[in-house]
């Protein structure tokens, strides 16, 4: 392999790939990116066996071929280089040497066959939408997924197609965020899965405001792929989370006696100068509600207490409720209105903050102190 290739261009191939590397991996292939150069271009993999993710960039490929770096290694030094662009040769014991300016390296990678095969998804089952429309999906949702690794089947974003709807559920058992949007969907393509967290990480990451994302999904597999700037593909490919997500829908409360309409920054703001005054014992902040004001309190013994009020829009009955303030402020901060609305039954029943469009968000109440 002897190819020619511009810094960003290799700094992009291999940032987009290398997040997926574990620090400690048992098998030293998993260490490496495997690079393929052909035509004009380079394509960079790295994979975990769980994900993969895979990344094409330009190049001047002289010599066809393929070889597999540590990835770590790699970047450290196109990182460092001085230079604009990078002469890199692979002999046929995988030794590949990099020269930049006046800059020489060699460095001993691994053959390309050894390297994970990626898997391959049939086109049956498949839906294209805008890479914005899955972002912004992903970002209200996955703040919510549980760590919880006893309850394997919530450490990952739910996933349904079906109904000309495409929905996103996540829940770790006390808070539960679902966004939905109109798509459209064959019956063909319908379906239901779970991505595991990591994947909606590297997603959260790599997808991009403009453009769209093609997802695939089989028995335990689903891929997406998305183009770069430069009509540039990028792929991930993930493993599922197998097993049946617990029936949300029953989450969800009835009718609400009361709908309070909320300055969103305002509100976050005042939650997160109240979270100071709460302790690991004592997390709760109490929402008070009375005619037009809205009393939010913290008071914990061993720190001491915080107290401020806004007006609100409020002509119901008195009604104190208190929440984990956390829970709040992470599903405000995932939002963009300027506006929200926090719905109340009573004490005793979960809150539900929603917005003018598809999306839900249920918080459970904490005992009042």
């Amino acid at each position: 392999m002897n190819l020619s290739i511009a810094k960003d261009q290799i700094l992009i191939g291999l940032q987009a790939v290398q997040n997926v590397v574990g620090s400690r991996t048992t098998l030293p292939i998993l260490s490496n990116v495997l690079m393929r150069a052909e035509g004009n271009r380079v394509e960079f993999t790295a994979t975990d066996l769980d994900i993969s993710v895979t990344c094409t960039v330009e190049a001047k490929v002289l010599q066809p071929g393929a070889t597999t770096l540590p990835v770590k290694k790699l970047f450290g030094i196109v990182r460092e280089l001085g230079g604009t662009e990078i002469e890199i040769e692979t002999d046929e014991k995988n030794i590949s040497t990099l020269r930049c300016g006046s800059s020489y390296f060699k460095i001993h990678g691994m053959n390309a066959e050894e390297f994970p095969p990626l898997p391959n998804l049939k086109d049956d089952k498949k839906v294209v939408l805008s890479q914005e429309t899955v972002k912004g999906m992903l970002k209200k949702t996955s703040f919510a997924v549980s760590t919880d690794e006893s309850r394997y089947v919530l450490n990952g974003i739910f996933l349904s197609l079906k109904d000309h709807k495409m929905t996103m559920v996540a829940t770790d058992g006390r808070r539960l965020a679902l966004v939905d949007e109109e798509v459209d969907i064959t019956e063909k393509s319908s379906g239901e899965f779970i991505i595991p967290a990591k994947a909606v990480a590297e997603l959260n990451r790599l997808l991009q405001e403009k453009g769209d994302v093609e997802i695939k999904f089989g028995e335990n597999q689903a891929s997406f792929s998305l183009k770069n700037e430069k009509d540039l593909p990028v792929l991930l490919v993930t493993k599922l989370i197998e097993g049946n997500y617990p029936n949300y829908r029953q989450v969800i409360p009835g009718e609400a006696r009361e709908r309070v309409p909320l300055q969103r920054e305002e509100l976050m703001q005042a939650l997160r100068r109240a979270e100071i005054m709460t302790s690991d014992k004592a997390n709760s902040v109490k929402l008070a509600f009375g005619r037009n004001l809205l009393a939010i309190t913290a008071n914990s013994p061993e720190v001491g207490e915080a107290r401020e009020t806004l007006a609100v829009n409020y002509k119901g009955k008195e009604m104190a409720i208190a929440f984990n303030p956390r829970y709040l402020i992470d599903a405000l901060n995932a939002l963009t209105e300027d506006e929200v609305f926090f719905e109340l039954i009573d004490e005793l029943s979960p809150g539900v903050l929603k917005i003018n469009g598809p999306f839900l968000y249920v918080v459970m109440p904490m005992r009042l102190s």
